[in-house]
């Protein structure tokens, strides 16, 4: 791999432990230690999500303007200026403010890590993100199994971990992604004729593909929200809750490398790869609504994770192989926003269902959830294909 690649590599994990310290702990924070409900904990979360999305758009949009360096840098300042107010104001609803402005900084980030990480090693492939993929879960390996423990002992502690993190994931990004430059299409405005019909059902692809991408969020952000709550009414410590998430990190990191040698072995298409994922999710939640005890959690988790092995990595990656040249920002943001949008509507759906119906109820909605997923993961290239032959004629 490139040297950018590692930097940016290591940047994503530095960025991602810091964030790892508190977004499993949201809820818990919010519902025990601030007293708000479940209902109230998703509006929270939604807020800081939805400037996510925001930031995940404009970030893309930077990106193709000015550059990954200054975007990246951008994003940063606004997520410690808000970081720092976190750590020293932190209760209701000082909470809501600076978390919202996390948010949309931390938005900023990522549409440019991705599309630097699929620039800078084109003919890596899908390569590329799978390598930020797990870069991301050695992240949160390391920051979850550090902030259960530091929860136990301060919840005060927690917003200065994640602080200092970005303190350092600032200086990797001074010194290290300065040099990092990225061809830049100077002529997007004129396609013509098919290739700008192929342009538009590119995008049209992109947005069905990740319409089923959403919603396969929204069912994963109950581990973060509903569940992580449930596990605390029925005695589950916040060690053993943060466990989970770090086997999930560590399987990601020790197990990618396989799924990859095994996927290429097979030459599976990155749809079939989606598919296979959605249908490992639904054993999961299946799995975790039967689940009353750690034991049953951690069987759920561990189907849960090789899932998330299939499904995260595949859908930026056909972004990137979606983008017209000079869009890979934009593209991305797409992706990024999306996944956010999941993890917005996610907590307060589950919330709503939880606080006026039950556990069982939220989870029998969460599988059909991942039904639609399936229709439109199928579907999303049935355009695209018909392009192609229209294009193949032309010439």
């Amino acid at each position: 791999m490139p040297r950018a690649l590692w930097l940016l590599i290591i940047g994503m994990a530095v960025n991602v432990i810091g964030s790892s310290f508190l977004w499993p702990l949201n809820t818990i924070y919010i519902h025990d230690h601030l007293g708000k409900s479940l209902s109230v904990a998703g509006i929270v979360l939604m807020l800081n999500s939805g400037a996510n999305v925001i930031g995940n758009l404009y970030g893309g949009h930077l990106f193709d303007k000015m550059g990954g360096y200054k975007s990246i840098l951008l994003g940063i300042g606004i997520s410690l200026i808000a970081l720092v107010g976190l750590s020293i104001w932190h209760d209701w609803p000082e909470y809501i403010v600076f978390l919202t402005i996390v948010g949309f900084g931390t938005g900023i980030i990522f549409p440019s890590m991705y599309a630097m990480a699929g620039s800078v090693w084109k003919e890596g492939g899908r390569k590329s993100f799978n390598a930020l993929y797990v870069a991301q879960n050695l992240g949160v390996a390391i920051g979850a199994s550090l902030g259960g423990i530091v929860a136990d002992y301060s919840f005060q502690l927690i917003f200065l971990a994640n602080t200092i993190m970005y303190v350092i994931f600032l200086f990797i990004a001074i010194f290290g992604y300065k040099g990092i430059t990225v061809e830049q299409a100077t002529h997007i405005h004129d396609e013509i004729g098919v290739n700008m019909g192929k342009s538009k059902v590119n995008l049209q692809a992109l947005l069905i593909l990740c319409g089923g991408y959403l919603l396969c969020w929204v069912a994963y952000s109950q581990w973060t929200t509903t569940i992580a709550s449930y596990t605390q009414e029925i005695n589950i410590s916040l060690t053993q809750y943060s466990l989970l998430w770090t086997i999930n990190g560590a399987i990601i990191v020790l197990g990618q490398p396989l799924l990859n040698g095994l996927l290429k072995q097979f030459s599976a298409s990155l749809k079939l790869q989606i598919l296979i994922g959605i249908g490992i999710f639904i054993i999961s939640f299946i799995v975790a609504g039967k689940a009353s005890a750690f034991s049953g959690f951690l069987v759920a988790m561990i189907i849960l994770t090789m899932g998330e092995m299939f499904i995260w990595p595949a859908v930026p990656t056909i972004a990137f192989d979606l983008a017209p040249e000079g869009r890979a920002g934009f593209y991305q943001g797409i992706v990024n926003s999306t996944a956010t949008g999941g993890r917005m509507v996610g907590p307060l759906l589950g919330g709503m269902l939880v606080d006026l119906y039950s556990m069982r109820a939220l989870f029998t909605v969460l599988i059909g959830l991942f039904l639609i997923a399936v229709v439109t993961t199928v579907f999303y290239d049935r355009h695209l294909k018909s392009v192609k032959k229209v294009t193949v004629k032309a010439c």
